[in-house]
């Protein structure tokens, strides 16, 4: 048997593996586990509403909720076990994605190459903060204006902020837009739902997309605002950009209705845990 047969045989049983049962355990453990954090996350950012501060409303805040619980540090390693999967499962989507002669299918998979990155990163800070290593990956409030600060240190550094701020807010666009569309019907297994059941995954899915395009766009916003200014300072990450819809002339009860709107999105987690074809 030669190289290249070998070679073909082995792509073969790659792919078979990453379309596995193992691996569709892992994507819908890693859905779940986002769920968990979005729902912490906007019961947080619903306490700063009422006026009760708290904890910051953003991954940190969420993980650290989670470690001062009976069991906490457990949590916190079945969380990051979990998204280690979906990181897993991006990968195997961006290594085994169908190819397309249009393109389509090579943007997919390099979109879920980013996706894998990402989760990785959230994963580990999870883990890290689980073995006490970390705090989970530090304020998002912080970590965006240590990130502006150092980009428009270097040349051509608010041209690079404002078009990264730009892209954000593109994003935030893009990700409520597909959501009030309902485009994530293409991924549901919907004939398995119920009518019942379909209202109401609709209700999460686009009120939560909604909620979180919503803070993407916003976010993004304040990124150009800091590159036009020159003032770090004005970047904000997930807390500060929460607690500014509640300075908005509608106060805060915006950030009421954001924050329940992230709470949907994480039970619109759940229901892709469930219903997501992988």
């Amino acid at each position: 048997m030669n190289t290249e047969v070998l070679a073909r045989e082995g792509r073969f049983e790659a792919r078979k593996a990453a379309r596995g049962p193992v691996v569709k355990a892992a994507a819908r453990a890693g859905f779940a586990a986002r769920g968990v954090i979005y729902l912490l996350v906007g019961a947080l950012a619903l306490q700063i509403a009422f006026g009760k501060e708290g904890r910051e409303a953003d991954r940190r805040g969420a993980l650290a909720e989670i470690a001062q619980k009976p069991f906490g540090a457990v949590l916190l390693w079945a969380l990051g076990a979990a998204l280690v999967g979906m990181a897993v499962w991006r990968l195997s989507e961006a290594a085994f994605g169908a190819a397309g002669p249009d393109g389509r299918g090579a943007k997919k998979r390099l979109l879920s190459l980013a996706r894998c990155v990402f989760y990785s990163f959230i994963a580990y800070s999870v883990l890290a903060m689980a073995a006490g290593s970390g705090d989970g990956g530090g304020s998002s409030d912080q970590q965006s204006r240590d990130v502006t600060a150092r980009l428009l240190g270097v040349p051509g550094g608010q041209w690079i902020v404002g078009a990264a701020g730009a892209g954000v807010v593109v994003t935030g666009v893009w990700i409520g837009g597909r959501a009030v569309l309902r485009t994530y019907h293409d991924k549901l297994r919907l004939g398995e739902m119920s009518p019942r059941v379909r209202r109401v995954v609709d209700v999460t899915g686009v009120g939560g997309g909604a909620a979180r395009g919503l803070i993407f766009a916003t976010a993004g916003v304040f990124a150009v605002r800091a590159a036009i200014d020159y003032e770090p300072e004005r970047a904000k990450g997930l807390d500060d950009t929460l607690r500014s819809f509640a300075r908005m002339p509608a106060g805060p009860g915006l950030l009421a209705c954001v924050a329940a709107g992230l709470v949907l999105f994480g039970l619109f987690s759940f229901a892709m845990a469930r219903w997501r074809k992988v």
